[in-house]
């Protein structure tokens, strides 16, 4: 295990001086099918039917709409509804307290970061309006709450009644399990990211780089093991912050540009990778690349 540093000094986890035992078999991968397209991502095509949920737990859904927060039991009843600005994006589920991030709907210094909402999840009151992007679940209430830009690169954790627990100087997906991992998104080139792990007191254990720095959402397996798709390299993190490569999709560049879009998911025994590139002299189209990638478990 790396040694744990404060507030981001950044160590490799192979730098550290204790011998460590051999790290368990690495996953493997196999493409089973590749497809190029030229059009629009797919987070950006029309999505019909109805809309999912932002969250549910024990029979509860939370649904968000412009301007609306509301909580549907399994009966179809709406339990409670709850007036907001913007449009909610994302809630998280802990305990009696469902946190809900939203989308301004106005242009503003943050571009269009609305407020993060702490919500009594009998009745929808409001417990605290906190400023954040990015959220996840702990137990018995409690919440991680990100932010990024500007000067912000951080990560807080609240407690049920939204008092600060703890904080770190890292900011990215969160990953909650054996403790807390983040794959960080720092969106700046060259790239400081890492996948790390936060460690109470503001320690952060760092573990391997990232080439590119804005990784989409990680995909987790049975073991723990995460699958991040890192420009074009897709690499498997175990629960240590070993890293290996597992398949090489696309090329490394020097530069990314902003408007290529990522993303990883699972399904099944595979995972589909999808790398969107917009192409030279149009502001709409781009060259979508596709595969399916078979997983294979780690032997013995």
């Amino acid at each position: 295990m790396a040694d744990p540093e404060q507030s981001g000094r950044a160590q490799d986890a192979s730098s550290a001086s204790p011998a460590r035992p051999a790290p368990p078999a690495p996953w493997r991968v196999g493409v089973v099918e590749y497809r190029q397209a030229t059009g629009l991502p797919p987070d950006r095509r029309h999505r019909a039917g109805k809309a999912r949920p932002l969250a549910s737990r024990d029979g509860l859904r939370i649904h968000g709409t412009v301007g609306r927060i509301t909580c549907v039991d399994g009966s179809g009843l709406t339990r409670w509804t709850h007036r907001c600005a913007g449009l909610p994006n994302a809630a998280h589920l802990s305990g009696d307290r469902v946190l809900v991030t939203t989308d301004s709907l106005d242009y503003t210094p943050w571009g269009h970061l609305g407020p993060a909402l702490l919500l009594d999840l009998a009745d929808g009151t409001r417990i605290a309006e906190l400023r954040g992007k990015r959220g996840a679940a702990l137990g018995g209430g409690r919440f991680l709450l990100g932010l990024e830009g500007y000067d912000a690169f951080d990560t807080r954790q609240y407690d049920r009644d939204a008092a600060l627990v703890d904080s770190w100087r890292s900011y990215g997906h969160y990953v909650i399990g054996t403790g807390i991992r983040v794959v960080e998104t720092d969106r700046s080139l060259p790239t400081g990211s890492r996948v790390v792990r936060l460690l109470p007191g503001g320690v952060i254990e760092r573990g391997p780089r990232l080439t590119g720095p804005s990784a989409p959402r990680p995909v987790v397996l049975e073991d723990g093991t995460i699958l991040v798709l890192d420009a074009g390299v897709l690499r498997a993190v175990d629960r240590r912050l070993g890293a290996t490569v597992l398949a090489e999709l696309l090329p490394a560049t020097a530069d990314e540009d902003p408007r290529r879009t990522v993303s990883l998911r699972r399904e099944g025994g595979n995972v589909t990778a999808v790398i969107a590139e917009p192409r030279p002299g149009h502001s709409s189209r781009y060259t979508v690349h596709t595969w399916t990638i078979a997983l294979h478990p780690p032997h013995g």
